[in-house]
């Protein structure tokens, strides 16, 4: 069911891949609540990815930037706003890699020089996405900005390594260019810590399958889905949350705050 929660607003999402992706996912739902859109993504994800389809569905055009050029994301400020006829509302950031991983590099030996490039695409990019936005007064006032994180950047998971890092700056980012934003022109700047979902790019971390399980027993409300996190974005996205900002926000069925469940102990006597 539709709301008309973003009718008349306009949007630039980052990161839709395939119609596993949070990011696809969450574009589905802005267009059904009335936004229109840009999509966006790096060249070599536009070649591999099916974007073209998701933009069809949406009727939006499909702008690609290097999030880590910044003539690229002038350049995707400039054919947006001149797409919309002005400002821009709100926009998504689902945006992560990690070379050490890619690369089977275990965190107590991740190679430095392929870690600046994670840090660089997974979190500086947020602050250079604003930073253009900020230069080109692209965002109109009020204006809501979202990034995907995980709960990896508070507490230890082995197997998500580096990208663990690149999640704590990625939300310091969020709080440090909130703040600025905000008094400039009430811009809101959060991060969603979204339970562990099965995306192309969440499904290559190592043990996923098993982790995935284990989150299901440890969440009292179960995993949150691709489609609820986009739910979520919306009501972000939306004029029902403009107190909201610099908040790291946990969409994760309530893993965050459980010690243990009886299932998860249930489990491990059956062991």
């Amino acid at each position: 069911m539709a709301y008309n929660l973003l009718k008349g607003k306009k949007g630039i999402i980052f990161g839709a891949l395939d119609e596993n992706s949070i990011a696809w996912r969450t574009a589905l739902k802005c267009y059904e609540e009335g936004a229109q859109l840009v999509l966006t993504n790096a060249p070599v994800a536009l070649r591999m990815g099916e974007i073209n389809k998701l933009a069809e569905a949406v009727k939006a055009p499909v702008i690609g930037a290097d999030v880590t050029n910044m003539d690229d994301l002038k350049k995707l400020f400039e054919e947006s706003m001149k797409h919309f006829g002005g400002g821009i509302d709100f926009v998504l950031h689902s945006i992560g890699m990690s070379l050490n991983m890619r690369k089977g590099k275990s965190y107590t030996e991740i190679d430095y020089e392929w870690n600046k490039k994670t840090l660089d695409i997974s979190s500086m990019s947020l602050h250079r996405v604003l930073r253009t936005a900020w230069d080109m007064d692209a965002l109109n006032e009020g204006a809501s900005v979202v990034a995907l994180t995980y709960i990896a950047a508070q507490r230890v998971f082995p197997d998500y390594n580096e990208m663990a890092d690149a999640k704590a700056l990625l939300e310091s980012v969020t709080r440090s260019f909130g703040y600025n934003y905000g008094i400039k022109k009430k811009v809101r700047v959060n991060s969603v810590s979204q339970s562990p979902t099965r995306t192309t790019a969440g499904s290559g971390v190592k043990g996923f399958d098993g982790f995935i399980t284990y989150a299901e027993k440890m969440s009292p409300l179960g995993n949150a889905s691709a489609d609820q996190c986009a739910d979520y974005c919306v009501t972000l996205f939306s004029d029902l949350t403009k107190m909201v900002t610099m908040q790291n926000l946990f969409h994760d069925g309530g893993f965050s705050s459980t010690g243990v469940t009886e299932a998860v102990i249930n489990q491990m006597e059956k062991e």
